[in-house]
């Protein structure tokens, strides 16, 4: 049996934070306001994963209210869901996620991020694919406010 699931998130910039995408550290002025580290696309694929296994989503899992995971590593929130999809008899077929961000320019990172993602996965990174674009000045993202990121998941049993 296979089933796909969807996920999204979205955080603003913050000053005094690092910026963390994919669990890579990636030089920038702003980081992302967020109770863990903010990763939108670890989260985003987190969600697409509890999504396709019907068990919520990471802030039921992991809700922000919860001083355990205050500044955790987002890779940390990864294996957990990892954990649960297992226990639950799926395994993952692959996931593709896009990062939408008008700057900082992510291409350089994409490589260290599917690698970070399999190892926490326990996948092989062909079954990771991580896409970046703009919005061409539309938007939160568009008007660097923010970062945004999207994904989607399929499991098999």
């Amino acid at each position: 049996m296979q089933r796909i699931g969807f996920g999204y998130d979205a955080h603003r910039f913050a000053k005094g934070r690092k910026l963390i995408i994919g669990g890579a550290d990636i030089p920038f002025e702003f980081g992302l306001f967020g109770h863990s580290d903010a990763d939108v696309l670890l989260h985003a694929i987190a969600d697409s994963m509890l999504g396709a296994a019907a068990l919520g989503d990471i802030g039921k899992l992991f809700p922000d209210t919860d001083e355990k995971y205050k500044d955790i590593s987002s890779l940390t929130l990864l294996k957990k869901t990892a954990e649960l999809i297992s226990e639950n008899g799926y395994s993952i077929t692959n996931i593709d996620a896009t990062i939408v961000a008008e700057t900082p320019r992510m291409c350089p990172f994409i490589d260290e991020m599917r690698r970070n993602i399999s190892d926490a996965l326990l996948c092989g990174t062909d079954r990771i694919s991580i896409k970046a674009t703009t919005e061409e000045g539309m938007g939160f993202t568009g008007k660097k406010e923010g970062i945004a990121a999207y994904s989607i998941c399929l499991l098999e049993k």
